[in-house]
């Protein structure tokens, strides 16, 4: 606890805002590394993990690189980037030794379904873009995590990995498709929740729902003051803490500009919404077992790559396509409508008009998709499932993107498709601002931020030997350490019941 000069008044060592996958992961690791840290958690919602982190609102793939192209962009002479891919694999395995650590220590009670063994596919046709997969297929086999990725151009054998997409198809059509069985369904809801559990067992954790901040503001000790509304009764209280982290998606920009730091100045939010098409028919839903992931249309953004998703959801499968954009001015699904106009300032005024001028394909993609109809729609899943029927679907709306506007020294501003820490220069408060891939790589996202803001402890080996016991590879690189990846995969696997690599060769 902290008290503050000349007053009664307490508060605790840290204040965690919103109660998604972030600030779970973030709570439960200062408690892991210092059991007698005191934290307050402030939700404006009634329940932790309705936002984002909901399996209904996208975060719910795990994503690990295996099958999303996005990341693997074609470089201008034909190559293959696969830097950002490699990243995120590495950081998906970091999440899931975290897990392991949760589940092994009995530190969490989980459902099974949680997190599962499930496919990842990628699926492309036509000349130009089977080319494009079998030369990404090459570029990632060559590194170890992707050890064990099936390549295939055979109609049948494909056929035999995604019934749903093949059944239909014209056969003259060429194909192809890569397969990954290592890769995994995440319902980070779920995870979230089950964290929450566990935190609000713990002496010195305080979880408050529907409590709103209003404002933000440092003391002249470097500590902060946070105005704070009960919106159930509308009391309002002011709470201090030496350490604030910011992790309310949506509403993660509003309360970065209250705090007033310099680091925040510049800042924007491009929001953009987001549609399923949920598959209501049981007979179809059980014949789909993966990932399937395609290539994004040309023109069209990052975040817009059209995937046929199976899910557990509350402990039912589901089956998903999309996901399709849409255009809302609000930063959060339960948010306003003046979300956006609130949030432009003069000091990222400049970003933001630059950023947008640069993306009016981005525009002009959104507008179309919020013109399309439901044959619109249906068009788009037939390409993927070509019998798939109008009655045996419904909409389903999605969470709410916030992509991040930056300031850029050369052209002014710049859309940034990511996820991005800003945190103060004293380290007493960072914000999480961003979208994909989000909950699947927070525990590193975390630690990042745990190492600008809690150095102290890091840098001086305090907190190293508990960093090593959770994550066994902290510190060193599973991208070049192939030995070391197969053993931390060996053991999550095993305590999270997933298949590994050799079961699956087996």
């Amino acid at each position: 606890m902290i008290k503050r000069n000349n007053s009664s008044e307490t508060g605790p060592d840290v204040v965690l805002i919103g109660a998604g996958i972030m600030s779970a992961t973030l709570g439960v690791l200062l408690k892991e590394l210092q059991p007698d840290i005191t934290i307050e958690i402030f939700e404006r919602l009634d329940v932790a993990a309705a936002e984002s982190s909901d399996a209904w609102n996208n975060a719910g793939t795990g994503h690990s690189a295996f099958c999303e192209l996005n990341y693997t962009p074609e470089l201008p002479d034909g190559s293959i980037e696969t830097s950002k891919a490699v990243k995120i694999a590495e950081h998906f395995e970091i999440s899931k030794q975290f897990w392991a650590y949760l589940i092994e220590n009995k530190l969490i009670e989980i459902p099974e379904s949680f997190i599962r063994s499930t496919p990842h596919m990628s699926f492309v046709w036509g000349d130009k873009n089977v080319d494009f997969l079998n030369k990404r297929y090459k570029a990632l086999t060559s590194c170890h995590l992707f050890k064990g990725m099936e390549y295939s151009e055979n109609p049948g054998e494909i056929e035999e990995w995604m019934p749903l997409i093949m059944e239909g198809r014209d056969r003259s059509q060429k194909v192809a498709a890569t397969r990954m069985d290592i890769g995994t369904d995440v319902n980070f809801g779920q995870l979230t929740r089950c964290m929450f559990d566990h935190l609000q067992s713990m002496d010195g954790v305080k979880l408050h729902f529907n409590h709103e901040v209003s404002k933000l503001k440092q003391q002249s000790d470097g500590s902060w003051r946070i105005k704070v509304k009960d919106r159930a009764t509308g009391d309002k209280r002011k709470v201090y803490a030496k350490f604030v982290f910011i992790g309310a998606g949506g509403g993660s920009l509003a309360l970065l500009e209250k705090s007033d730091i310099p680091e925040g100045k510049g800042y924007g939010g491009f929001p953009v919404s987001g549609q399923w098409l949920k598959c209501t028919n049981p007979d179809v839903i059980k014949k789909h077992q993966a990932k399937v992931y395609g290539k994004a249309a040309v023109g069209s953004p990052p975040m817009s790559v059209p995937h046929l998703d199976t899910r557990m959801i509350n402990g039912k499968q589901e089956l998903l396509f999309g996901p399709y954009a849409g255009f809302s001015t609000k930063f959060l699904k339960s948010g306003s409508y003046m979300d956006l106009p609130k949030s432009i300032k003069v000091g990222n005024l400049r970003p933001m008009v630059v950023a947008g001028i640069k993306n009016i394909p981005l525009t002009r993609y959104l507008i179309n998709q919020v013109r399309q109809s439901p044959e619109d729609r249906l068009g788009a899943l037939r390409e993927y499932y070509p019998q798939a029927r109008r009655e045996d679907w419904e909409l389903e709306v999605a969470g709410q993107r916030v992509q991040v506007i930056k300031k850029d020294p050369k052209h002014g501003g710049v859309l940034e498709f990511g996820t991005e820490v800003v945190s103060a220069a004293d380290g007493s408060i960072a914000a999480l601002l961003g979208a994909s891939p989000g909950a699947s790589t927070a525990v590193s996202i975390m630690l990042t931020l745990m190492e600008r803001c809690f150095h102290d402890k890091i840098d001086f080996g305090q907190w190293q030997a508990k960093l090593k016991q959770m994550i066994p590879s902290y510190g060193e690189s599973l991208g070049a350490n192939g030995q070391l990846l197969e053993q931390v995969r060996e053991h999550t696997s095993e305590v999270l019941g997933l298949k590994n690599l050799e079961q699956i060769q087996k």
